[in-house]
């Protein structure tokens, strides 16, 4: 059974993620206007990781005889001042939810609860990659900066991905 505090702070987390996904489809949406449509797939696909990511909070909040309590999320940026500044700012704020992550890890370890610190452990691992990711295509749109042959070269890139659900947790 989830504490309150922690029951608490696992709501909020539902509320980043849902707050994550809304920003990603804003992105994916900025990039469709530019016409770099490769960029906006990659951006849909993060948007439908990060409803992945709520529903595995929804469900362990679930799971340990928790409630969740759904609140307003509030509405993201709709425009940046270019491709590089639209994924610095993906890089910024995965970096904030690493923060959040560490902090509910923090909260776990203090109230002794140890289910809870084990499931938030894939979350800390996927954040080291969702940082890496990000930052990876940060460098190199800054590596082209103004040539267009290289920014359609990422585009096409970032074209190819696909969403693939995580597999299920033993």
């Amino acid at each position: 059974m989830l504490c309150s505090k922690m029951e608490g702070a696992l709501n909020s987390q539902i509320n980043a993620e849902y707050y994550s996904s809304y920003l990603y489809l804003s992105m994916a949406a900025y990039f469709d206007s530019i016409n770099l449509l490769g960029m906006a797939n990659w951006m849909r696909v993060q948007a439908q990781e990060e409803m992945v990511h709520v529903m595995k909070f929804f469900d362990f909040v679930a799971e340990r005889s928790g409630r969740v309590t759904l609140t307003s999320i509030d509405g993201p940026p709709t425009d940046w001042a270019s491709p590089v500044a639209a994924f610095e700012a993906a890089l910024t704020h995965e970096r904030h939810i690493s923060s959040l992550i560490n902090k509910l890890v923090d909260l776990a370890l203090a109230e002794s609860d140890h289910a809870t610190n084990n499931f938030l452990q894939w979350f800390v691992a996927e954040q080291v990659e969702e940082e890496a990711t990000a930052d990876g295509i940060v460098q190199q749109l800054r590596l082209v900066k103004d040539a267009p042959g290289g920014l359609f070269l990422l585009d096409r890139e970032l074209s190819q991905r696909t969403f693939v659900p995580p597999a299920a947790t033993p």
